[in-house]
């Protein structure tokens, strides 16, 4: 691929930008198909939302105004006038489709000093986020006539509208924080201005034509808003580092006195080649939450699947054309400050700070592995109290966020109101005696129960035969307290009422519902997808270098990372240390498709390490060089293109930490935490030290698996000089007099 671009530099170029723009134009021509309730997770709550869906019943988006007074009750006259202000205010926008007095509806608190007006937009509720920013104004403007009482609205729409407005803010302070911040970091790795921009260049057209080939392609294969987050996410990460790598060894190449053909050749054999095994690794990793059966991740695994490969495609097919093109004015806009921290040599020894980690850990491999497996082993012990639920409207905003403060003083005076599961039932006949006598024993059961709570709405759509049942729960909505409520409603309460009438479907759904089943869902399919990612790793690892014991390696350091990661998860986010440096809090959970989702992202990113890496062991090692003189120069050849691809990727997810949604600061600090173990601890630490002890055995390959492809890591380059050959080890160190032991020898 690499030599037929360098051939038709001019025709891999045009073809990318043209590949690019098209992608692009008809996928924003196209637009997105949304994933629908309906198709979120199998089980009830979709069942539920079918049932609706077939009857042609839309929910319309509501909202909610609480006035409430501290020292006045509702029968107040001024506070008989706010409420009245606020209806007619609300009534006035044009916007609302019914607005409903408290003093009609008795939606009165218990102690008398708090109402809700509650009221439905006109229109699709798919939309009402647009267009409910009258209304907002509207209450606004009754709260600055009454400052002595509290009036806030909440719903849908205006939840809504702040997610749209929010998110939209974070993402654009993501894309120009996080894009600048690779650039810098690029800089001082190559210390060229061409260079630096480069890969940067690429991962952006790379995001844009996955972005629009997955616009095209949800007419069959739905996509979400979380699809794009994680595309954009991952896409600018893997897309950088995979151009960091090829570019690095091209530059290393022709630094070395290779002719600018050859270091193409020999970037295309070995960087291209890890390239390719690294995308190929994250794509089957990511094939594995397809498994789920959620249409969330099924969406997440396209997008990123599809990002991944088109990163893969730009940087073994444009970017050696580019190379080609522009030669050694790869290097133009050098900057000067930065030129000595990328010397040849310096490339080749790894720089102090890694020679002196890397040292002591070759001289004392047994330490090295049960120090570093430790500390590792320790940083993962919290997952053991992990617990996973899917976050609630209040877990999910920043402290102290107006919606926030809303919802929490409505659930206190409103106890299970805002989310209370939904009872959905499809009748042979919704009105018959025993329907109806059905529905009037549910609603007493429920209230006589214990586990749940007043009021109990019903609304019966006798030309569709079908009724809804709302029932507050107790709880908090995802705590053991409502799963509990849920399960009795459902095993209990269902079958022993409306269940009994022939003909009767009565699917739960509501937020406490969706939680559960998504849960459920997840814990079911969680064996299958771990077990899917580790064998098909394990198998590419093997195919790839040919050793088990290599391949075996590499799982358990990944394996060892992962678990870290979710250590680190649970201690900031669910126990609360060190949350208020992310400006958030604990929350008592982690968001349930979370460790899933970083289960198969960081396993295939952990490989761009390690098959970078542990390549150039091998290519070392196949070119006569002992294990440990091997082990020593792949660590040091590779550690400042890996520990700037590490940088990269770290401040990336960075980023993406710092945005106000708690889902989003879970992943960004996940991936985060990861990324940096993995560059650090594994690749420093355990890796060298682990393959020194397992010495010539790291290349072991049984008889009955001598079948498999050789894809030589070394073979297939072009001969290179005695000056050219892979640096010894720093004289003084054990694997320095090895080396110079093999080189009297003649090896």
């Amino acid at each position: 691929m690499g030599a037929w671009s360098a051939r038709h530099r001019r025709t891999a170029v045009f073809g990318w930008l043209l590949f690019v723009v098209l992608t692009a134009a008809l996928g924003t021509l196209h637009g997105s198909t949304r994933i629908t309730d309906a198709e979120q997770v199998p089980g009830q709550v979709s069942r539920a939302a079918r049932i609706l869906d077939e009857a042609g019943l839309k929910s319309p988006a509501g909202e909610t105004v609480l006035v409430q007074s501290v020292t006045r009750v509702a029968d107040d006259p001024e506070f008989r006038t706010a409420v009245g202000r606020v209806i007619a205010a609300v009534d006035g926008t044009g916007e609302a489709a019914e607005v409903r007095s408290p003093y009609d509806t008795g939606a009165v608190s218990a102690d008398g000093h708090s109402v809700l007006v509650t009221l439905t937009l006109k229109g699709d509720p798919a939309t009402a986020p647009d267009r409910v920013q009258p209304v907002l104004d509207a209450v606004a403007g009754v709260q600055r006539q009454h400052p002595d009482l509290t009036v806030v609205q909440l719903g849908d729409a205006s939840s809504g509208k702040w997610m749209q407005d929010q998110l939209g803010d974070d993402f654009a302070r993501a894309e120009w924080t996080a894009v600048p911040l690779a650039l810098g970091i690029l800089l001082v790795a190559f210390g060229a201005l061409v260079a630096a921009v480069l890969p940067v260049v690429l991962a952006l057209t790379a995001f844009l034509a996955a972005a629009g080939l997955v616009a095209l392609c949800s007419g069959f294969l739905h996509t979400s808003g979380d699809a794009g987050s994680v595309m954009l996410l991952v896409g600018l990460a893997v897309g950088v580092d995979y151009c960091l790598f090829y570019l690095r060894r091209e530059r290393e190449e022709r630094a070395a006195g290779r002719d600018a053909a050859t270091a193409l050749a020999v970037a295309a054999a070995t960087s291209g080649r890890a390239v390719l095994v690294s995308g190929i690794t994250v794509v089957v990793a990511m094939a594995g939450m397809f498994l789920t059966g959620i249409a969330t991740f099924e969406a997440m695994a396209f997008a990123t699947i599809v990002v991944v490969i088109t990163a893969v495609l730009g940087s073994l097919t444009v970017l050696p054309a580019l190379l080609s093109m522009l030669g050694d004015r790869v290097e133009k806009g050098r900057v000067p400050l930065l030129a000595r921290l990328r010397r040849p040599q310096a490339a080749q020894d790894g720089g102090r700070f890694w020679n002196a980690v890397l040292t002591p850990v070759l001289r004392r491999p047994l330490a090295a592995t049960l120090l570093a497996g430790a500390f590792l082993l320790a940083l993962a012990a919290p997952l053991l109290t992990m617990h996973t639920a899917k976050l609630t409207f209040q877990q999910q905003l920043p402290e102290g966020n107006a919606l926030v403060a809303a919802s929490q003083r409505i659930e206190a005076a409103f106890p299970g109101s805002p989310a209370p599961a939904t009872v959905v039932i499809k009748a042979a006949d919704i009105d018959s005696p025993a329907m109806t006598a059905a529905i009037a024993e549910l609603k007493a059961r429920a209230l006589a129960g214990g586990r749940m709570h007043g009021p109990v709405a019903v609304t019966v759509h006798s030309e569709r035969n079908v009724a809804t049942v709302d029932i507050p729960l107790n709880g908090t909505g995802n705590d053991a307290t409502s799963n509990e409520a849920l399960r009795s409603l459902r095993e209990d309460l269902l079958p022993a009422t409306v269940l009994k009438v022939p003909g009767t479907e009565a699917p739960v759904a509501g937020q406490t519902a969706a939680s559960y089943d998504f849960n459920r869902r997840m814990t079911d399919s969680m064996p299958l997808v771990f077990g899917f990612v580790v064998v098909l790793a394990f198998l590419l690892m093997l195919a790839s270098f040919r050793s088990p014991v290599v391949a075996a390696t590499a799982v358990v350091l990944n394996l060892l990372s992962v678990g870290a990661a979710y250590g680190a998860l649970t201690l900031v986010f669910q126990h609360g240390m060190g949350a208020s440096l992310l400006g958030t809090a604990g929350v008592g959970a982690v968001e349930s498709w979370v460790p899933l989702f970083l289960f198969v992202i960081l396993f295939g990113l952990s490989m761009d390490y390690h098959v970078f890496v542990v390549s150039r062991i091998k290519e070392a090692h196949d070119r006569g060089l002992p294990t440990r003189d091997a082990v020593a120069h792949g660590i040091r050849s590779t550690a400042g293109v890996v520990t700037s691809a590490a940088v990269i990727m770290v401040g990336v997810f960075s980023v993406f930490g710092s945005l106000s949604m708690q889902v989003m600061k879970q992943v960004g600090v996940g991936l985060a935490v990861a990324v940096l173990i993995d560059a650090t601890v594994i690749r420093a630490v355990l890796l060298p030290s682990v393959m020194t002890l397992l010495g010539d055995r790291n290349w072991y390959l049984p008889r009955w698996l001598d079948r498999l492809p050789d894809l030589s890591h070394g073979g297939s380059l072009p001969p290179v000089g005695a000056d050219q050959a892979p640096p010894a080890a720093p004289a003084g160190t054990a694997e320095g007099a090895r080396g110079a032991r093999h080189r009297r020898a003649g090896v």
